[in-house]
């Protein structure tokens, strides 16, 4: 038989001896002698390149959160440039051809809990709205662990969840696919103007005394004033804890112009809003699909059995 150990000795014995003849020694590279280590055969998954900007992602959005209580200015730009980041790791991943499941997870997760951090802040911001932030990180959740649990559990574990096939959800297929008739990244798209959205009510929570009426001006007489820097609250400034109720409010008296988070704002909204759709529509489409496999499972298994009549 041609698949015999003979044989396939014989001809293992015929590619070393044509290679001597060329010159390439037993232990060299294209030996076809040559037994693979094990080092090389493993790869460290978590050094490759998307996975360091994941790494620096997470570093930002720790610094933005330390900032946040305080300073607007610094907490936006580091936020905003962790999000940016988020379309730097997929394109080195392609590049690199360095895509995992673990740099996809590790991406999510940062993004859900970046932003449940920040609308963590604006429900202490604005107590009365704080049951619709608390909805919304629920949902951007769910939906997300929802997708990611049905398309490892149904489509088997080589799968993303970016691949959504056009016959689950048109939508959904069409956000994660980018299948538009002018170039554009949906995905990239709708999520940077979600978090735009979520950056400027932040902002405006320092800047506009509409949605924050503590930022009126309650007392104006000489030696009263809240300002950073005033000598009745120079002590009080200095050793302020960064995440009192006394710091944000110093903080937000340093009055900052509410104009462009207004203009961002109104930008931003309608596809925030279409992000909450998405989220609701990928929830329930990841419930039926889980549904359809366990009724597949219970078929299989003989469910629900018959009750013999006694």
């Amino acid at each position: 038989m041609s698949g015999s150990p003979s044989v396939r000795t014989r001809k293992q014995a015929a590619a070393a001896a044509a290679e001597k003849q060329n010159g390439i020694p037993n232990g060299h590279p294209k030996s076809s002698n040559r037994v693979p280590s094990t080092i090389e055969q493993s790869e460290n998954i978590f050094l490759f390149y998307p996975n360091i900007i994941g790494y620096s992602r997470i570093i930002l959005a720790l610094a933005s959160l330390y900032y946040m209580p305080l300073h607007p200015r610094t907490c936006s730009l580091l936020y905003s440039i962790s999000c940016l980041l988020d379309a730097l790791d997929g394109v080195a991943a392609r590049y690199f051809e360095q895509s995992t499941q673990f740099g996809a997870v590790l991406d999510m997760v940062t993004d859900r809990c970046t932003t449940a951090c920040l609308l963590v802040f604006l429900s202490s911001a604005w107590p009365r709205w704080a049951l619709l932030f608390q909805g919304l990180i629920s949902l951007d959740l769910a939906s997300h662990y929802m997708h990611m649990y049905a398309t490892l559990t149904m489509a088997g574990r080589g799968m993303s969840h970016k691949k959504v096939d056009e016959n689950r959800s048109k939508l959904l297929h069409l956000y994660y696919t980018n299948k538009v008739p002018i170039y554009l990244n949906v995905l990239f798209t709708v999520c940077a103007l979600n978090e735009l959205f979520f950056i400027a009510l932040y902002l405006l929570s320092f800047s506009s005394p509409t949605l924050s009426p503590s930022l009126l001006p309650t007392d104006k007489s000489p030696g009263s004033s809240s300002q950073p820097g005033s000598p009745s609250h120079a002590a009080s400034t200095f050793f302020a804890a960064p995440g009192s109720a006394w710091a944000m409010e110093l903080a937000r008296a340093n009055k900052m112009d509410s104009t462009w988070p207004w203009v961002f704002a109104a930008v931003s909204s309608p596809v925030m809003a279409l992000k909450q759709i998405l989220n609701v529509v990928q929830l329930i489409k990841a419930s039926k699909w889980l549904a359809e496999g366990d009724n597949k499972t219970r078929r299989e298994q003989g469910l629900p059995r018959k009750k013999k009549n006694g």
